[in-house]
């Protein structure tokens, strides 16, 4: 790879935030305190001791969306954008998700106008969120309260439920939307059990926790197409023929909402942990069927 040396300023982000590009056209986002103080547009980058993170989007559309992004973005925006990353990266570790440095500026942007504008901010998952994600919602508590400082608005708790996406996202290389979406599918699949069985779960039970819980990975694991072998499964349609057919009426509902498909190991599974769910309810109120 080049040296610094080569790359020439296209844009000033902020203080700790420039655009540069190299002799061959390809464009970075460099990080560094102080690396945008006094440096302007066109001019060569020389001293590279100031750069601490350097990244590249390759795709020309996800390049051009951070150019238009930085048009549109309060320089403040960005400057807070640079101390929650800082402090996620510190909490979790790093390197983060390059695509979170364009991602989360563009969230806080969005939400400062629905915030300033009196736009409701509703989080049907906010519960399942801070279940999942606890250190990560305690991260984005912290987010919130410097978005609320620095800009004179009340963040509400749900906002801080899609903060904790973001901050997940920061250290994985899943993105805040696919996690909402994971989220959304669970939701719907506890829907369809209570439907199916006639049955109204509690949200504050453990039972509800642990199978939501076990749901949302299950969810998981399929879209990332990171299954795991079940040796017990001839055995599981066997005796669990009823919890097997409620599992495979759930992975329909899934393969239509993640689209992909189901594999019959992963039906298995689900089969095991509504059986554990309805052993755990039948104990306290006996499942009419």
């Amino acid at each position: 790879m080049k040296s610094e040396s080569q790359l020439r300023i296209e844009r000033v982000i902020g203080n700790n935030v420039i655009l540069a590009q190299s002799d061959d056209g390809m464009e970075y986002v460099l990080m560094g305190k102080g690396i945008g103080f006094g440096s302007k547009s066109g001019e060569l980058l020389s001293d590279d001791k100031q750069i601490e993170k350097r990244f590249r989007l390759d795709d020309p559309k996800q390049m051009k969306h951070y150019h238009a992004m930085m048009e549109e973005t309060d320089p403040e925006v960005i400057r807070i954008t640079e101390a929650i990353l800082a402090d996620i990266e510190e909490r979790f570790g790093g390197p983060l998700n390059n695509k979170v440095y364009y991602s989360l500026p563009s969230h806080i942007q969005f939400v400062l106008y629905r915030l300033r504008n009196d736009m409701e901010i509703n989080n049907p998952f906010l519960q399942e969120t801070k279940l999942w994600f606890p250190a990560e919602y305690e991260a984005a508590g912290r987010a919130a309260a410097l978005i609320q400082k620095t800009f004179g608005v009340d963040v509400p708790e749900d906002e801080i439920g899609f903060l904790t996406y973001h901050v997940h996202s920061a250290f994985t290389n899943v993105a805040a939307w696919e996690l909402a979406k994971f989220t959304n599918v669970v939701t719907e699949l506890i829907e369809r059990i209570e439907a199916r069985k006639a049955i109204a779960i509690s949200r504050d039970s453990m039972d509800y926790r642990r199978l939501v819980t076990d749901l949302r990975y299950t969810v998981e694991r399929i879209s990332l197409g990171k299954h795991m072998a079940n040796p017990l499964l001839p055995e599981l349609r066997k005796k669990f023929k009823g919890d097997y057919a409620l599992a495979q009426d759930l992975s329909v509902l899934m393969a239509e909402r993640l689209g992909t498909a189901v594999p019959d190991e992963e039906v298995g599974y689900i089969a095991i942990e509504l059986y554990r769910f309805f052993q755990g309810l039948e104990q306290d109120h006996p499942v009419k069927e």
